[in-house]
Protein backbone atom coordinates (compact mmCIF):
# COMPACT_ATOMS: atom_id res chain seq x y z
CA UNK A 1 0.00 0.00 0.00
CA UNK A 2 1.58 3.34 -1.00
CA UNK A 3 1.96 5.35 2.24
CA UNK A 4 0.66 8.46 0.52
CA UNK A 5 -1.50 9.35 -2.12
CA UNK A 6 0.64 10.99 -5.07
CA UNK A 7 -0.67 11.83 -8.77
CA UNK A 8 0.03 9.68 -11.16
CA UNK A 9 2.58 11.11 -13.83
CA UNK A 10 -0.04 11.17 -16.40
CA UNK A 11 -1.60 13.67 -14.29
CA UNK A 12 -1.19 17.35 -14.15
CA UNK A 13 1.08 19.60 -11.65
CA UNK A 14 -0.44 21.22 -9.42
CA UNK A 15 -1.07 25.39 -9.89
CA UNK A 16 1.56 27.71 -9.20
CA UNK A 17 3.92 24.85 -9.70
CA UNK A 18 7.71 27.15 -10.18
CA UNK A 19 8.98 25.63 -12.85
CA UNK A 20 12.55 26.83 -11.93
CA UNK A 21 12.07 25.26 -9.01
CA UNK A 22 11.05 22.19 -10.55
CA UNK A 23 14.20 22.28 -13.32
CA UNK A 24 16.47 22.48 -10.13
CA UNK A 25 15.00 19.61 -7.72
CA UNK A 26 15.55 17.45 -11.05
CA UNK A 27 17.72 14.11 -9.52
CA UNK A 28 17.42 15.60 -5.75
CA UNK A 29 19.61 12.99 -3.42
CA UNK A 30 18.24 13.05 0.03
CA UNK A 31 20.20 11.59 3.47
CA UNK A 32 18.72 8.50 5.79
CA UNK A 33 20.51 6.78 8.33
CA UNK A 34 19.56 3.37 9.69
CA UNK A 35 17.05 4.27 12.19
CA UNK A 36 15.20 6.78 10.46
CA UNK A 37 14.90 4.12 7.54
CA UNK A 38 13.73 1.89 9.56
CA UNK A 39 10.45 3.75 9.91
CA UNK A 40 10.13 3.63 6.48
CA UNK A 41 7.39 0.96 4.99
CA UNK A 42 8.52 1.69 1.54
CA UNK A 43 10.81 3.89 -0.15
CA UNK A 44 9.32 3.62 -3.57
CA UNK A 45 5.96 4.92 -2.27
CA UNK A 46 8.18 8.36 -1.02
CA UNK A 47 11.13 8.72 -3.95
CA UNK A 48 11.68 8.61 -7.16
CA UNK A 49 13.40 5.67 -8.89
CA UNK A 50 16.72 5.69 -8.82
CA UNK A 51 17.21 8.71 -6.26
CA UNK A 52 20.51 9.37 -4.74
CA UNK A 53 20.09 8.37 -0.91
CA UNK A 54 23.00 9.33 1.35
CA UNK A 55 23.33 6.81 4.61
CA UNK A 56 24.94 9.38 7.49
CA UNK A 57 27.26 6.81 9.41
CA UNK A 58 27.02 8.56 13.21
CA UNK A 59 29.57 7.33 15.66
CA UNK A 60 28.30 4.29 17.46
CA UNK A 61 26.29 2.82 14.34
CA UNK A 62 27.43 -0.76 13.70
CA UNK A 63 28.77 -1.28 10.09
CA UNK A 64 26.50 -4.27 10.07
CA UNK A 65 23.09 -1.83 10.20
CA UNK A 66 24.79 0.54 7.35
CA UNK A 67 25.44 -2.05 5.10
CA UNK A 68 22.17 -3.76 5.80
CA UNK A 69 20.09 -0.42 5.38
CA UNK A 70 22.38 -0.03 2.00
CA UNK A 71 20.99 -3.27 0.71
CA UNK A 72 17.62 -2.28 1.14
CA UNK A 73 17.90 0.66 -0.60
CA UNK A 74 19.75 -0.96 -3.15
CA UNK A 75 17.35 -3.30 -3.72
CA UNK A 76 14.65 -0.78 -3.90
CA UNK A 77 16.16 0.29 -7.04
CA UNK A 78 18.29 3.49 -5.12
CA UNK A 79 21.50 4.78 -6.01
CA UNK A 80 22.74 4.09 -2.72
CA UNK A 81 25.57 6.21 -1.12
CA UNK A 82 27.23 5.92 2.38
CA UNK A 83 29.33 8.09 4.24
CA UNK A 84 33.32 7.60 5.08
CA UNK A 85 33.81 9.35 7.93
CA UNK A 86 37.81 9.34 8.45
CA UNK A 87 38.02 9.66 12.10
CA UNK A 88 35.73 6.77 13.37
CA UNK A 89 37.60 4.80 10.67
CA UNK A 90 40.04 2.61 12.63
CA UNK A 91 42.95 2.10 10.09
CA UNK A 92 43.05 0.56 6.94
CA UNK A 93 42.21 -2.55 6.97
CA UNK A 94 38.66 -1.33 8.45
CA UNK A 95 38.04 0.79 5.65
CA UNK A 96 38.62 -1.92 3.28
CA UNK A 97 36.72 -4.37 5.08
CA UNK A 98 33.52 -1.54 4.73
CA UNK A 99 34.26 -0.99 1.21
CA UNK A 100 33.97 -4.62 0.41
CA UNK A 101 31.34 -5.24 2.75
CA UNK A 102 29.71 -2.40 0.99
CA UNK A 103 30.26 -3.45 -2.41
CA UNK A 104 29.79 -7.55 -1.59
CA UNK A 105 26.53 -7.08 -0.03
CA UNK A 106 24.67 -4.12 -1.48
CA UNK A 107 26.46 -3.31 -4.93
CA UNK A 108 27.23 0.20 -3.21
CA UNK A 109 30.26 1.72 -5.99
CA UNK A 110 29.96 5.32 -4.77
CA UNK A 111 30.64 6.96 -1.36
CA UNK A 112 30.68 10.49 0.81
CA UNK A 113 33.95 11.19 2.13
CA UNK A 114 34.53 13.56 4.89
CA UNK A 115 35.85 14.00 7.99
CA UNK A 116 33.52 13.43 10.40
CA UNK A 117 31.95 14.69 13.61
CA UNK A 118 33.97 13.44 16.35
CA UNK A 119 36.31 15.39 18.16
CA UNK A 120 39.44 13.43 17.80
CA UNK A 121 40.26 10.62 16.16
CA UNK A 122 39.90 7.06 16.68
CA UNK A 123 42.52 5.64 14.50
CA UNK A 124 44.72 6.35 12.19
CA UNK A 125 42.62 8.91 9.74
CA UNK A 126 41.51 12.59 10.55
CA UNK A 127 40.41 14.03 7.30
CA UNK A 128 38.79 12.85 4.24
CA UNK A 129 41.91 13.48 1.83
CA UNK A 130 43.57 10.38 3.97
CA UNK A 131 41.12 8.38 3.28
CA UNK A 132 41.23 9.17 -1.04
CA UNK A 133 45.24 8.84 -0.55
CA UNK A 134 44.59 5.37 0.37
CA UNK A 135 44.09 4.38 -3.34
CA UNK A 136 40.76 2.02 -1.63
CA UNK A 137 38.02 3.05 -3.39
CA UNK A 138 40.40 3.61 -6.93
CA UNK A 139 41.16 -0.04 -6.17
CA UNK A 140 37.48 -0.83 -5.56
CA UNK A 141 36.65 1.08 -8.67
CA UNK A 142 33.88 3.07 -7.41
CA UNK A 143 32.35 5.15 -9.65
CA UNK A 144 31.47 8.45 -7.79
CA UNK A 145 33.03 10.02 -5.14
CA UNK A 146 31.65 12.98 -3.31
CA UNK A 147 33.65 15.48 -0.93
CA UNK A 148 32.24 17.82 2.19
CA UNK A 149 31.80 21.31 1.45
CA UNK A 150 30.63 23.81 3.84
CA UNK A 151 28.77 27.31 2.48
CA UNK A 152 29.14 28.92 5.52
CA UNK A 153 32.75 27.22 6.79
CA UNK A 154 33.42 25.06 9.26
CA UNK A 155 34.07 25.49 12.89
CA UNK A 156 35.99 22.46 13.21
CA UNK A 157 38.68 22.91 10.97
CA UNK A 158 38.68 26.68 11.03
CA UNK A 159 37.92 28.70 14.04
CA UNK A 160 37.96 31.39 12.28
CA UNK A 161 37.84 32.01 8.23
CA UNK A 162 38.23 29.85 5.81
CA UNK A 163 41.28 28.77 5.04
CA UNK A 164 41.83 25.20 5.97
CA UNK A 165 38.83 23.89 4.26
CA UNK A 166 39.47 26.03 1.02
CA UNK A 167 42.72 24.33 1.25
CA UNK A 168 41.47 21.51 1.39
CA UNK A 169 39.06 21.86 -1.73
CA UNK A 170 41.74 22.81 -3.52
CA UNK A 171 43.93 19.36 -3.28
CA UNK A 172 40.29 17.47 -3.55
CA UNK A 173 39.82 19.27 -6.58
CA UNK A 174 43.47 18.26 -8.19
CA UNK A 175 42.57 14.67 -6.82
CA UNK A 176 40.06 14.24 -9.53
CA UNK A 177 42.43 14.24 -12.37
CA UNK A 178 43.95 11.42 -10.60
CA UNK A 179 40.56 9.20 -10.17
CA UNK A 180 38.57 7.39 -12.67
CA UNK A 181 35.77 7.97 -10.07
CA UNK A 182 33.32 11.29 -10.73
CA UNK A 183 33.29 13.52 -8.39
CA UNK A 184 31.39 16.68 -6.58
CA UNK A 185 30.76 18.45 -3.59
CA UNK A 186 28.12 17.44 -1.06
CA UNK A 187 27.47 20.58 1.22
CA UNK A 188 26.14 21.07 4.86
CA UNK A 189 22.27 22.41 4.84
CA UNK A 190 22.12 26.55 5.12
CA UNK A 191 19.33 29.01 4.79
CA UNK A 192 19.66 31.94 2.75
CA UNK A 193 20.11 31.82 -0.89
CA UNK A 194 22.96 35.29 -1.41
CA UNK A 195 25.51 33.74 0.92
CA UNK A 196 25.37 30.17 -0.80
CA UNK A 197 25.47 31.86 -4.33
CA UNK A 198 28.47 34.04 -3.55
CA UNK A 199 29.99 31.09 -1.97
CA UNK A 200 29.36 29.05 -5.53
CA UNK A 201 30.80 31.76 -7.12
CA UNK A 202 33.92 31.94 -4.88
CA UNK A 203 34.73 28.70 -5.75
CA UNK A 204 34.49 29.44 -9.62
CA UNK A 205 36.78 31.77 -8.88
CA UNK A 206 39.13 29.98 -7.25
CA UNK A 207 39.27 27.43 -9.89
CA UNK A 208 37.14 24.17 -8.26
CA UNK A 209 35.34 23.06 -11.30
CA UNK A 210 33.44 20.22 -9.44
CA UNK A 211 30.04 20.60 -9.39
CA UNK A 212 27.80 21.45 -5.90
CA UNK A 213 25.15 19.72 -4.68
CA UNK A 214 23.90 21.92 -2.42
CA UNK A 215 22.38 20.80 1.19
CA UNK A 216 19.08 22.11 2.11
CA UNK A 217 17.20 21.52 5.17
CA UNK A 218 13.63 19.66 4.30
CA UNK A 219 10.17 20.87 5.69
CA UNK A 220 10.33 21.18 9.81
CA UNK A 221 9.47 22.33 13.03
CA UNK A 222 11.10 25.94 13.46
CA UNK A 223 12.42 24.73 17.01
CA UNK A 224 13.68 21.38 15.08
CA UNK A 225 16.02 23.48 12.87
CA UNK A 226 17.33 25.97 15.00
CA UNK A 227 18.40 23.09 17.15
CA UNK A 228 19.98 21.71 13.90
CA UNK A 229 21.55 24.72 12.83
CA UNK A 230 23.02 24.99 16.06
CA UNK A 231 24.34 21.49 16.33
CA UNK A 232 25.94 21.76 12.87
CA UNK A 233 27.46 24.50 12.61
CA UNK A 234 25.04 26.64 10.51
CA UNK A 235 26.29 30.42 11.40
CA UNK A 236 25.27 33.28 9.32
CA UNK A 237 22.00 32.08 7.82
CA UNK A 238 20.47 31.34 11.33
CA UNK A 239 19.17 34.53 11.42
CA UNK A 240 17.09 33.72 8.65
CA UNK A 241 15.60 30.91 11.68
CA UNK A 242 15.99 33.45 14.50
CA UNK A 243 14.00 36.13 12.63
CA UNK A 244 11.16 33.86 11.64
CA UNK A 245 11.42 32.75 15.84
CA UNK A 246 10.31 36.55 16.53
CA UNK A 247 7.33 36.54 14.31
CA UNK A 248 4.39 34.98 16.41
CA UNK A 249 2.59 34.73 13.32
CA UNK A 250 5.13 32.33 11.81
CA UNK A 251 6.20 30.75 14.80
CA UNK A 252 4.23 27.54 15.03
CA UNK A 253 4.34 27.14 11.37
CA UNK A 254 6.52 24.60 9.69
CA UNK A 255 9.06 25.70 7.89
CA UNK A 256 9.55 25.03 4.03
CA UNK A 257 12.83 25.75 1.88
CA UNK A 258 10.97 27.37 -0.85
CA UNK A 259 11.76 30.83 -0.06
CA UNK A 260 15.87 29.55 -0.34
CA UNK A 261 15.17 27.61 -3.59
CA UNK A 262 13.38 29.95 -5.32
CA UNK A 263 16.01 32.14 -5.48
CA UNK A 264 19.03 29.52 -5.93
CA UNK A 265 16.56 27.91 -8.84
CA UNK A 266 16.45 31.77 -10.48
CA UNK A 267 19.89 32.58 -10.20
CA UNK A 268 20.28 28.69 -12.20
CA UNK A 269 17.83 29.81 -14.94
CA UNK A 270 19.85 33.22 -15.33
CA UNK A 271 23.21 31.76 -15.28
CA UNK A 272 23.31 28.24 -16.62
CA UNK A 273 27.31 27.36 -15.86
CA UNK A 274 26.31 28.35 -12.06
CA UNK A 275 28.46 25.29 -10.05
CA UNK A 276 24.99 24.35 -8.21
CA UNK A 277 24.24 21.26 -10.53
CA UNK A 278 21.64 19.37 -7.81
CA UNK A 279 20.15 19.98 -4.67
CA UNK A 280 20.68 17.48 -1.18
CA UNK A 281 17.95 16.97 1.08
CA UNK A 282 18.47 16.87 4.78
CA UNK A 283 14.76 15.66 5.94
CA UNK A 284 14.70 16.78 9.03
CA UNK A 285 11.40 17.21 9.82
CA UNK A 286 11.10 13.20 8.54
CA UNK A 287 11.65 11.40 5.01
CA UNK A 288 8.01 11.19 4.60
CA UNK A 289 7.28 14.93 4.90
CA UNK A 290 10.27 15.53 2.73
CA UNK A 291 9.44 13.53 -0.57
CA UNK A 292 5.50 14.92 0.39
CA UNK A 293 7.01 18.58 -0.17
CA UNK A 294 9.70 17.57 -2.92
CA UNK A 295 6.75 15.97 -4.96
CA UNK A 296 4.81 19.25 -4.76
CA UNK A 297 7.21 21.11 -5.47
CA UNK A 298 9.62 19.16 -8.08
CA UNK A 299 7.12 18.05 -11.45
CA UNK A 300 6.96 14.42 -12.78
CA UNK A 301 10.74 14.30 -11.80
CA UNK A 302 9.43 13.88 -8.07
CA UNK A 303 6.77 11.34 -8.66
CA UNK A 304 7.78 8.03 -6.34
CA UNK A 305 8.54 5.28 -8.36
CA UNK A 306 5.06 3.12 -7.26
CA UNK A 307 3.04 5.84 -8.34
CA UNK A 308 3.95 6.07 -12.10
Amino acid sequence: MALLNFRKKSEPADEGVNPEIVSFLKDFSIEVMPRTAEKVEDFRALLPEGTRVYIAHIEGTPIEDMVATAKRLNDDGYSVMPHFPARIIKDRATLADWIARYQGEANVKQALLLAGGVASPCGEFSDSMQLMETGLFDKAGFTRLHVAGHPEGNRDIDASGTANVDAALRWKNDFQTRTDAKMAIATQFAFEAKPIIAWADSLRDAGITLPVHIGIAGPAKLQTLIKFAIACGVGPSLKVLQKRAMDVTKLLLPYEPTDVLRELAAHKAANPDFNISHVHFFPLGGIKTNATWAHKHGGDSAVPANAG
